[in-house]
């Protein structure tokens, strides 16, 4: 959690925040996933995730490219995957949100594959 009390890969993941800002700010939030990692990584998986939410959200909206969708929740899933670094960390929250972003993630891919 950060100083105001809110988890800390909250909203600002989803804007892209952590793609800008830097690792001391990061972990001065809460965001203690990003320790062990390098600044490039950081951003290259807030990238990822950033293109995840979009490759599940606009082709859904333009009615165009319905192949993006699943292809982008199983980029998703493994990220959530990834996410396993937060056992190491003791942080059983973020492995919950982890875990339950996960099934999300290849629930989708599986209905939306099954659909083409």
């Amino acid at each position: 959690m950060d100083r105001s009390g809110n988890p800390g890969g909250s909203v600002r993941d989803l804007c892209g925040l952590k793609s800008v800002q830097s690792k001391e700010r990061l972990l001065a939030t809460g965001q203690t996933g990003v320790r062990d990692f390098p600044l490039r990584a950081i951003r290259a998986i807030a990238a990822c995730e950033l293109a995840a939410a979009i490759g599940l959200i606009v082709p859904g909206l333009v009615d165009r490219a319905p192949a993006l969708t699943p292809l982008a929740a199983v980029g998703l899933a493994v990220l959530m995957v990834a996410g396993i670094v937060h056992t190491r960390l003791g942080e059983p929250r973020n492995v919950a949100v982890s875990a339950v972003l996960l099934v999300i993630c290849l629930l989708v891919a599986v209905g939306r594959f099954a659909e083409m």
